[in-house]
C-alpha cells in the first residue's frame, strides 16, 4: 500500500499540480489510514473494503476529530480510491459509499457596533497614511468587501457623485453603496493624498511607496489600529466583512440584498448571519423580559 499512496502523491504533485497544503493534508490523511490498516492486519489495497473503511471512519469519530476533519479524510479516501481505479489497480472504490458527517456552520465571529466605530477612530491624525487607512477601513466596513478586492479596486471603480463602487467580482461586477462617512473618507484621501501618493498607479490604494497595497499589508494595518483600540479580539479584514453583514441583518436587511453585496452565489452562505441575529434576539429577550428570568415552582 506504501507504493500506491507514493504513486497518488506524486500524482497529485505532477499531474494535478496541487498546492503543498493539499498534497501535505491527503498524504497524512493517507498515512493514518495505512498505520490502522496495518494494525488491523491490512497491508494491501485490495484487502480494503467497505466495511473497513466504515470501521476506520468510526475510529476518527471516535478519537474525536471533529466534523472537518472527518469530511476532509473521507475525500482523502474517495480521491485515494478513485485513483486507484483509473489506474487498474482496484475493480472498484471501497470508499464511494462513504458519507462525510453533517458540518454544522457556527456563526462568524463579528465586532460590535461599538468596537467596530472605536476601530474606525484610531487613524484621527492628519498625515497621508492615517488619511489612506481611514479611507480603507470606513470602505471595507461600509461594503463588507474582501480584502482582495478592496486592494484591487481601481480608480475608476469609485463613483463619489453617486455613492457607490463596482467591484469586480469572479465572473460579475456587482453595484454597492457606500454611506457618508465612508464617502467622506474616500473624498478626503483622493482629493488630499492620492495624487501624490499613487502618483500615476491606477489602483485606488497603493502603500506609501506608490506600489499596489499587498493582503498582507492591509493585515498589519488592520492590526496595527485593532491594538490602538484595545479591542481584546483577533481582528482580520474577513472579521470586518462578517461584522458589515451581520449588522445589517440584525438592523433588518433583507437577505437576499446582503447576499448581492457580499458576492455569496448561495443564500445558504449569506444565511449563517441570522444565527447572530436570532443569537441576539435572544439576549435581549432575557434582559427585556420580565418574566425572562421566573422559574416554575
Amino acid at each position: 500500500m506504501e507504493e500506491q499512496i507514493k504513486n497518488y502523491i506524486n500524482y497529485l504533485k505532477n499531474v494535478k499540480h496541487s498546492s503543498d497544503n493539499t498534497v501535505s493534508s491527503y498524504r497524512r490523511d493517507l498515512t493514518k489510514m495505512y498505520d490502522f490498516m496495518k494494525k488491523s492486519g491490512i497491508d494491501d489495497v485490495h484487502g480494503i473494503n467497505a466495511t473497513s473503511l466504515g470501521t476506520y471512519v468510526l475510529h476518527l469519530e471516535k478519537s474525536g476529530k471533529s466534523s472537518a476533519t472527518v469530511s476532509r479524510n473521507i475525500a482523502s479516501l474517495k480521491s485515494f480510491f478513485a485513483f486507484l481505479m483509473r489506474e487498474g489497480i482496484m475493480a472498484e472504490n471501497p470508499a464511494e459509499l462513504l458519507k462525510p458527517p453533517k458540518i454544522e456552520k457556527k456563526a462568524p465571529e463579528i465586532l460590535t457596533v461599538e468596537e467596530v466605530n472605536l476601530l474606525l477612530e484610531q487613524p484621527s491624525k492628519n498625515t497621508s497614511k492615517e488619511i489612506r487607512d481611514k479611507a480603507m477601513i470606513e470602505l471595507l466596513y461600509a461594503t463588507g468587501l474582501r480584502v482582495s478586492e478592496l486592494i484591487s479596486l481601481k480608480i475608476t471603480d469609485i463613483n463619489l457623485k453617486l455613492n457607490y463602487i463596482n467591484c469586480h467580482d469572479t465572473g460579475k461586477d456587482r453595484i454597492i453603496p457606500i454611506e457618508d462617512a465612508a464617502k467622506y473618507a474616500l473624498e478626503n484621501y483622493v482629493n488630499k493624498v492620492r495624487p501624490e501618493m499613487c502618483k500615476n498607479n491606477m489602483y485606488l490604494f497603493t502603500n506609501c511607496k506608490g506600489e499596489p497595497m499587498t493582503r498582507q499589508g492591509f493585515w498589519k494595518i488592520i492590526k496595527l489600529y485593532a491594538k490602538r483600540a484595545g479591542i481584546d479580539k483577533d481582528i482580520t479584514p474577513h472579521m470586518i466583512r462578517h461584522s458589515f453583514a451581520s449588522h445589517l441583518v440584525n438592523n433588518g436587511a433583507d437577505l437576499r440584498a446582503v447576499q448581492e453585496m457580499l458576492g455569496h452565489s448561495d443564500i445558504s452562505t449569506t444565511q449563517i448571519y441570522l444565527k447572530n441575529k436570532n443569537s441576539r434576539i435572544k439576549e435581549v429577550y432575557d434582559k427585556s423580559h420580565p418574566r425572562a428570568g421566573a422559574v416554575k415552582s
